[in-house]
Order: C-alpha cells, then structure tokens, then sequence
C-alpha cells in the first residue's frame, strides 16, 4: 500500500495515535523495530509517514522534519505559544511571565499573551494595573484579555487557536484548562482550584494532542514545567527581547546592556522606552547565565 502522513496525537508505549491529514480520520500505529534499535521516538506533533495494513492499523515508516521541538513539554511542530498570565489568584509575577517568554523566543514560536481572570477584578487599582502591564506586552505580541467564566475575549481567543497547533504556557492555576473547556466544552478538561498559598495545582500530567472542534490542536501538558534557562549564552539572551532591537545602537557592538558606557538600551529603560520591568529580567537572566558560567558579574 502506498504511505500516508498523519500527525502524532498521542505516543504510548510501541505505538501512536495519529490524525491522517488527507481525511482527517485517527488510526493507531505500530512503530518498526528500527525505531527502538536506534533509540529513535516520536513526540506529539510529530508528522509521520505510515502504510496502512487495511485492517484499522498499520506502520510508522518515517518521521519527517520537525520545524521546531519543545522540551518540557514534549511536543513538536508548534504553531505558537499561548502564555496564560493572572493579575490575581494566582498573581503571576513578571520575572517568570518573562522567563517563558524567553523560553518561547529560543523555540523560535509565535507568542500570543492571554491575561484570565479579568472578570475579577473589582477595584479600580486592579484594572488600571491590569492596563499597564498589558501595555508593556502589547507592544511585543498579539495579547488579549479573557474570563472563562463570563466569555469575555473568547472569540479572539478561538481565533487565534483555530487550525494551528498551540501549547498553553503559564502557572498552574491561571486558568489554561477553562479558558480550552469554554471554547470547545467536548475538550472535558480538568480544571484545578487555586489553594490557599495561591498557588494552582496542576490538572495535566502527560503530552497528547487534542484536537478541536473547530479545527486545529492543542498540546494537553503541564506547559512549561520547567523554567530552567538552559543553553542560552549571555550574548544571545538579548535577542529573546524583541523590543530591545529597535535600541541597540550601542557604542560597542559586543554590549551586553549593563554597565557599559554608551548603552543605548539601558538609557531607553532609564527613559521608560523599554519597560523596566523586562529590562529587570533580562539582567536577572543574564547575571544567572553568567554564575552558572562562573563569570564576573
């Protein structure tokens, strides 16, 4: 029989579920012993060539390509990541909305920045700071504000997950798996109260790829379970914040924007140019780079 191509929706032991992407119909696959042997296996998004056996089953022949790769979690060929941030319950503090969104940039992923729980916020405090910080992150990446429980921004929402594959990016208890349950209900995902210390607790374990109604995938994962900034030198790190390009008319052309003279990008923070507040992370980030590189801070 002639091969077809399907994508990797779920991986479990010596087989794979995959969406064949002429007809759209899930099959279950076995993998040849070659795979085992050379210590090759498939990751959810994974686009594959398989023979059908002509009984419901059939063979993975081939992985393709893959134009990117997660690692935590384990998912390849993302479309883009959809960071989850909460003023409140949880507060998601900004040092680690930026962490992932460094994470993001290495991946080479489009970034889109959904704030949840608006719908909570009472006091005009809340809301004004709810404005500021979607002002910083406005003028970086598509960002919306939504409430799972009230609807608001879901159709925007759904617009930007429709026929891609996204991965939901955020801490626990912000509300990624309501915000997916309120656009497509058949989803039936667990969702996690946030406990008394503020923190959520997580409501997925595993990577599978969930298909939606309404066309399109996303990555059922606990996100990004680790914030660990690895292989990222101190040179490049400044690349992972986009807006620092429009500034980095240094007097030298190695500055890492700290205490060189001439830094055209740590003025245009000290003149509110750049937000301070990513400018904060992205020295945090680097002077962690440089200890774990042993270097004079």
């Amino acid at each position: 029989m002639a091969r077809r191509r399907g994508r990797v929706v779920r991986f479990h032991s010596n087989q794979v579920t995959v969406v064949d992407l002429e007809d759209g119909n899930r099959i279950t696959l076995k993998l040849r012993g070659r795979f085992k042997m050379q210590g090759i296996r498939p990751l959810v998004g994974d686009i594959i060539e398989y023979t059908p056996d002509g009984f419901g089953s059939g063979l993975v022949e081939n992985i393709l390509h893959r134009r990117n790769q997660l690692t935590k979690p384990s998912v390849a060929n993302v479309d883009q990541v959809m960071v989850v941030a909460t003023i409140k319950e949880p507060e998601t503090p900004l040092g680690i909305l930026d962490r992932i969104l460094v994470l993001a940039e290495k991946a080479g992923i489009e970034i889109v920045v959904v704030f949840n729980k608006v719908d909570i916020l009472e006091t005009e405090e809340e809301k004004k700071k709810l404005q500021e910080i979607k002002n910083i992150y406005a003028r970086i990446y598509p960002t919306i504000c939504t409430s799972a429980k009230k609807g608001k921004g879901l159709k925007e929402f759904k617009e930007f997950l429709k026929n891609k594959v996204s991965v939901m990016a955020g801490l626990s208890g912000v509300g990624k798996s309501s915000l997916l349950n309120a656009v497509n209900p058949g989803l039936k995902l667990r969702t996690g109260e946030v406990s008394r210390t503020g923190r959520g607790r997580h409501t997925t374990t595993y990577s599978e790829l969930l298909e939606f109604d309404f066309g399109g995938f996303v990555a059922d994962t606990p996100g990004f379970s680790s914030l660990e900034i690895k292989d990222i030198s101190k040179e490049e790190l400044k690349s992972y914040f986009p807006e620092f390009a429009e500034y980095q008319k240094c007097l030298f052309s190695d500055c890492l924007h700290l205490s060189e003279p001439g830094c055209a990008v740590r003025y245009a923070a000290e003149q509110g140019l750049i937000a301070p507040s990513r400018y904060r992370s992205y020295r945090d980030i680097l002077k962690e780079i440089m200890e774990g590189g042993k270097e004079r801070w």
